[in-house]
């Protein structure tokens, strides 16, 4: 059984159908694991063009490839080779253009094998480090953590560095869940962690940091390569003018009405800020007929639940440009939007009822039209509190 099991995870037979088309120019193959080189003579043995490359594996893990180079290291304490491998690593993406493709290789045991000190640390620092957490039985989720952050190479920095190349990444996973983040602690993945985790992974298990390290970890200026987050930009943003931002995260689900009300009752209790999700929310049709979107009812329930609130203004839009069934993102309100839709003869609550939230915001003048913004993640919603 045990075979068997190996067998099934042989890079020979799983690299080669994943493998992506050839580009118009060249391929760089950089492969790091200790299944980097039998990954890298897979892909060698099915390539139909001209490749280049490196592969850094764990001493004795090598096999013979004809076009790639393959370097042994140190594992599980980091070495000389395998921070002279991460130089050439970065080095080699960092001459890639447009029409090239980075093809990386990734397996098990690459937070080791691939090492290259942020600038003010030195390979002592780190292989002390990682003995350090390998003695304290960090979990492998926290140790790359922290690996990622005091690494040149980790957290996405790799891919960082290869742009504008294309990357594709190939991985053989050796962690529960198989998350691209945390295998080898992703050079070429995009990391959810911050400066702030990682020194709190330090500070958990009592990891002595030299000095440069936690003076960069607490001032955050090692933060790694994020994925793109619609909320993290806007919270950004707010804060260039100095509003305190209240995330309530990007996962919202439920009744359009519902969440507009629930946010009203939110905006009540909180001092001055700026309050943003994201999320999906739904609009179940109970009198058809109307026109609208689920950012417009939101919007809607919202007014009717603020009551003219003095202090509150909200937008609330569908980043791609279209909301629902309405010809337009989303709209925003203001203190007076209640008493200038009554003047105007509109009654409100029953637009809500008959789900007709567009005709409400569009009489008003108060729409977001943006026409396709050619991206769709999901909406934004912010509801400021002055």
């Amino acid at each position: 059984m045990f075979e068997a099991a190996v067998a099934a995870a042989d890079p020979a037979k799983v690299v080669p159908p994943h493998l992506p088309l050839p580009p118009r120019g060249r391929t760089l193959v950089l492969a790091a694991g200790k299944a980097a080189a039998s990954m890298a003579r897979a892909v060698e043995q099915c390539w139909p063009n001209d490749i280049e490359g490196i592969a850094v594996t764990r001493y004795g893990h090598g096999v013979d490839c004809r076009r790639i180079e393959v370097v042994e290291a140190g594992h599980p304490l980091p070495d000389a080779a395998g921070q002279g491998a991460a130089s050439r690593f970065l080095s080699a993406a960092a001459r890639l253009g447009c029409d090239d493709l980075l093809l990386f290789l990734l397996s098990g045991g690459a937070s080791a094998l691939l090492v290259e000190p942020q600038p003010g640390l030195n390979l002592d620092d780190k292989r002390a480090i990682n003995r350090a957490l390998l003695e304290a039985g960090a979990p492998i989720g926290e140790m790359n953590c922290l690996r990622k952050h005091l690494s040149a190479v980790k957290g996405g920095r790799l891919a960082a560095a290869a742009a504008p190349a294309r990357v594709v990444t190939l991985a053989i996973s050796d962690v529960p869940g198989d998350d691209p983040a945390i295998i080898g602690s992703g050079p070429t993945a995009a990391d959810l962690t911050s400066c702030a985790d990682a020194l709190a992974v330090a500070d958990r298990y009592d990891i002595a940091l030299p000095e440069v390290a936690r003076t960069a970890l607490e001032q955050g200026t090692w933060e790694t390569p994020r994925p793109a987050d619609v909320l993290a930009a806007a919270a950004a943003m707010a804060r260039t003018m100095d509003f305190e931002v209240v995330n309530l995260g990007a996962d919202i689900q439920g009744e359009a009405r519902d969440i507009g009300a629930a946010q009203a009752e939110l905006a009540r209790q909180h001092a001055p800020s700026v309050v943003i999700s994201g999320g999906e929310t739904t609009v179940t049709i109970s009198a058809p007929g109307g026109v609208g979107g689920p950012n417009l009812e939101y919007l809607l329930a919202l007014v009717l639940a603020l009551e003219g609130a003095p202090n509150v203004h909200a937008i609330a839009c569908d980043t791609d440009g279209l909301d629902g069934s309405a010809a337009a993102a989303g709209a925003y309100i203001g203190p007076d939007t209640l008493a200038r839709a009554r003047a105007s003869g509109m009654d409100p609550r029953d637009m809500l009822t008959r789900h007709d939230s567009y005709k409400f915001f569009q009489q008003l003048g108060d729409l977001v039209v943006t026409g396709p913004t050619r991206t769709n993640v999901n909406d934004l919603r912010a509801v400021l509190i002055t």
